[in-house]
C-alpha cells in the first residue's frame, strides 16, 4: 500500500541536500572557538589600558581610549591617569590628554596633555591655558642631611619715606 505522502526519489534527493546544508551550518557554528591566547603580561611588552570606552582602527594602527583611563606599562614602570589616550602603534607613541598624571619610579608629572615617546623613554607635557606643567623628581643626594635646611629670608624692601603729618590733638581745658 502506497501513501500519499510519498514524493518521488528526485524531489527526496533535492530535499534532502537542502536539509544537510543548514545542519551543517549549525553544527559549525555550535562547535566550540578556539581559545584564544593573550600576549603574557610579564614578558615586559605588555601595555594595558582600562578606560570606559575603547576604539580600535585597524587602518590607521591608533587606539583610543575615553573616560576613566588607566593604563599600566610594567616594562618602563608607568601607571597614569587621564580623561583619554591615544596609543599610536606605528609612531610608536602614546598622547595623554585631560588632567593627565604620571607616575613612573616615584617621579611624577601631571599636565593637560602629555606624549610619551616609547623609543626614546621621553615625556613631552603642555599645560592648559594659562597653566603650567608640575613634574616631582626623586633626586639621589651623595651627601644628604637629616634636616632640611631652611628657606633663605627675603630681605625686606626699603620704601621711600613719605612725610608724615602732624596731627595735633586739641587739648582739654
Amino acid at each position: 500500500m502506497k501513501s500519499s505522502y510519498l514524493l518521488p526519489s528526485s524531489w527526496m534527493r533535492r530535499l534532502g541536500s537542502i536539509l544537510v546544508i543548514p545542519i551543517a551550518a549549525s553544527a559549525i557554528a555550535f562547535t566550540a572557538p578556539k581559545q584564544i591566547q593573550s600576549q603574557p603580561a610579564n614578558d615586559g611588552r605588555a601595555l594595558t589600558v582600562r578606560a570606559q570606552i575603547q576604539e580600535a582602527n585597524s587602518t590607521t594602527g591608533v587606539i583610543t581610549a575615553r573616560g576613566n583611563v588607566e593604563m599600566f606599562y610594567p616594562a618602563r614602570q608607568i601607571q597614569a591617569t587621564a580623561a583619554q589616550a591615544q596609543y599610536f602603534s606605528r609612531e610608536r607613541r602614546i598622547v595623554l590628554s585631560g588632567n593627565v598624571y604620571i607616575l613612573q619610579q616615584g617621579n611624577s608629572i601631571q599636565g593637560e596633555t602629555v606624549t610619551y615617546l616609547i623609543d626614546e623613554g621621553r615625556f613631552i607635557a603642555t599645560p592648559k591655558a594659562n597653566g603650567q606643567v608640575e613634574s616631582i623628581y626623586l633626586v639621589n643626594d651623595a651627601n644628604p642631611t637629616t634636616q632640611p635646611s631652611a628657606a633663605p629670608t627675603t630681605p625686606q624692601l626699603k620704601t621711600n619715606p613719605t612725610p608724615q603729618k602732624s596731627v595735633s590733638k586739641p587739648t582739654s581745658r
